[in-house]
């Protein structure tokens, strides 16, 4: 799900077990599959934890279903944690996401959507599907509230955005104004969806017309300021995009856009031609993630920081084309993509001139026109320029300090002070800030507090879940110089609700500086680039000003032995190189908070297994 105006609920990752209770052919291209099961309301899980009753707030909420292997006779399932799951580190799980069609407690009904043209594990499951047969899912990880307010929507899906889609118009107020494009693959797949006087449906048969994409083009333009729904094939959803933000001028933040799948070929088993070969099938993200290392990683780098994706997302374009664009050298620009081209990042077709190639994206390509690998992947963004000092990894394991300076010519604290960075890094952090900030604001540990210190990158967005859902709380964000710059510019985008921001102040204070009198302060992320004794100090500071009775809130990213991936190792390395620590363990951040001269005095839960932990005087 993009990120976009919607306010957005963080709920506990849990694994549950149903099973199916009856079968519809909704049409002959859609089968409808109801589940229920004890573990639709809250239980405990088998290891003891206790788990909250499922949910669905939001119209496109999605869910994983997890399936067996072919072959296998059971599915790799996780370990419950608290608020996440631990998956086994040499297991390799199947699931597929797909949208909650319905979901009602009182009868403890599931209602999944399954499009059933075509091959793919859940299509074949579905198929073959009979009441009485189990499956495991979790999720959804987070759901989107309605739609914003706003003049009319744009509402545009093909078969596959069809349960979100009806959902929506169902949950729709009877004075909605809607412009909704459905394309599905035939005409007897056209369903019957409720109807409002004011939402007009337009349905898209393919081979009869206008596809969804010419159809959304054509589609007169009403007055107003409108939002947009769109999701379906990936590349017809990123031209959509296109479309509406550089044809229509709609702000990125007005357009929530999903790409639930993408044109391929399909491999399907020797001795099963309805289910696909999983080792043959590799899935896209995947292969991304494990090309990012070396020479693929630098080379894919730089087509981010070139901008290549975003060029080659708009069709098909030669080497020359693509020079003149980027301001490259014509025949070094080729041997980068020729290099792609052979890691499977640009397909490479013949051009109109004899010889030229044309290059376009692949399905793994297609993520550099995605916005957050684009900006993870460009060395020259805030995100890209944080992972800079891995050049000098091995200094860093040599000295056990940081290298950046090295790699740089700047520490990694130099350039964070510096206006026009911090500005850059701080903007990141905020497109995903709601994530902790909702359910941070929910956890219940600011009920009664009336004054609260934050210090947080994330402060703005944070500050703004928490006066939302705590109407008589203040919020002071205490913040160095050139965080508390872009957070007072920032904050009529973060908070555009004049009453919440009249009750957030934001103060320029270093971080070991006392914190202003409040009976409550919260840590966010704070304490990471900090070797023990700056840590210790800080947590000092921190407490400096609590009464009786007051404490400190805190959250920090750990490292746990047990059930570390390699994302966390890449971060305990990054860290390692940027700042010289690290991701501390359990018993590394006790040591530190007793340093301080603090016990724990209690902890929760929240969110994705975000720990929050409360810390008092000793």
């Amino acid at each position: 799900m993009s990120p976009t105006s919607r306010a957005l609920v963080v709920h506990p990752v849990t694994l549950r077990r149903v099973e199916v209770a009856r079968i519809e052919d909704v049409t002959p291209g859609m089968r409808r599959v109801t589940f229920t099961g004890a573990q639709l309301e809250a239980f405990t899980s088998d290891n003891g934890l206790a788990q909250p009753a499922f949910v669905s707030g939001g119209f496109d909420d999605d869910i994983r279903l997890v399936f067996a292997h072919p072959g296998q006779p059971v599915p790799v399932l996780p370990t419950q944690g608290r608020g996440r799951l631990d998956w086994a580190k040499d297991d390799r799980p199947l699931y597929r996401a797909y949208t909650v069609r319905r979901f009602d407690p009182g009868t403890g009904e599931l209602d999944v959507d399954f499009v059933t043209h075509g091959i793919g594990v859940a299509t074949t499951w579905a198929q073959r599907a009979r009441a009485g047969d189990r499956l495991h899912f979790f999720g959804p990880q987070s759901s989107a509230g309605p739609v914003p307010p706003s003049d009319w929507l744009l509402v545009a899906g093909d078969d596959t955005a069809l349960p979100a889609i009806g959902r929506l118009l169902e949950e729709l107020p009877e004075d909605a104004r809607a412009q909704v494009f459905v394309e599905v693959a035939e005409r007897g797949h056209v369903q019957r969806l409720r109807e409002l006087p004011g939402v007009e449906v337009t349905w898209l048969v393919r081979g009869e017309g206008d596809l969804l994409l010419d159809a959304v083009r054509k589609a007169p333009w009403w007055q107003g300021t409108p939002f947009a729904w769109i999701a379906g094939e990936r590349g017809v959803v990123r031209e959509l995009r296109r479309h509406l933000v550089e044809d229509r001028t709609m702000p990125r933040k007005d357009i929530d856009f999903t790409g639930y799948w993408k044109h391929t070929d399909v491999v399907v088993l020797a001795d099963d031609a309805a289910t696909p070969d999983p080792e043959r099938n590799t899935d896209a993200y995947e292969k991304f993630h494990e090309l990012a290392d070396l020479v693929p990683a630098l080379a894919i780098r730089v087509a981010a920081g070139l901008g290549l994706g975003d060029l080659l997302a708009a069709g098909a374009a030669s080497g020359a084309e693509l020079a003149a664009r980027t301001g490259s050298d014509e025949r070094a620009l080729g041997k980068l993509l020729r290099y792609l081209h052979t890691i499977g990042i640009l397909a490479e077709t013949t051009g109109t001139e004899a010889g030229a190639a044309r290059y376009t994206l692949t399905e793994v390509g297609d993520f550099l026109a995605d916005d957050y690998w684009a900006d993870l992947l460009d060395p020259a963004s805030a995100l890209g320029r944080q992972a800079q000092g891995i050049f000098g990894l091995a200094e860093s394991v040599r000295t056990g300090k940081a290298s950046y300076a090295s790699v740089t010519g700047s520490t990694f604290a130099q350039l964070r002070a510096e206006q026009s960075f911090s500005d850059q890094l701080l903007d990141s952090i905020a497109a995903g800030a709601a994530y902790l900030g909702a359910p941070l604001a929910d956890s219940g540990v600011f009920d009664g507090v009336d004054h609260l210190v934050l210090r947080s990158d994330g402060a703005g967005v944070e500050a703004r879940e928490i006066t939302a859902r705590h109407p008589g709380i203040r919020v002071t964000i205490s913040a160095p110089p050139a965080q508390a710059d872009w957070l007072r510019r920032d904050l009529p985008t973060s908070v555009p609700d004049a009453g919440q921001r009249a009750r957030i102040t934001v103060v320029t204070e270093a971080g070991v500086d006392p914190a202003p009198d409040a009976a409550t302060v919260l840590l966010v992320f704070a304490l990471g680039a900090l070797g023990d004794e700056a840590a210790a100090a800080v947590l000092r500071s921190a407490a400096a000003n609590l009464p009786a009775g007051g404490r400190v809130l805190l959250i920090e990213d750990l490292f746990d032995p047990d059930h570390a991936d390699e994302h966390d190792g890449e971060e305990d390395l990054l860290a390692l190189t940027r700042d010289g620590t690290g991701l501390r363990t359990e018993a590394e951040l006790g040591a530190v908070v007793a340093l301080a001269g603090l016990r724990e005095a209690g902890r929760r839960t929240v969110g994705w297994g975000t720990v929050i932990r409360e810390l008092v005087t000793t």
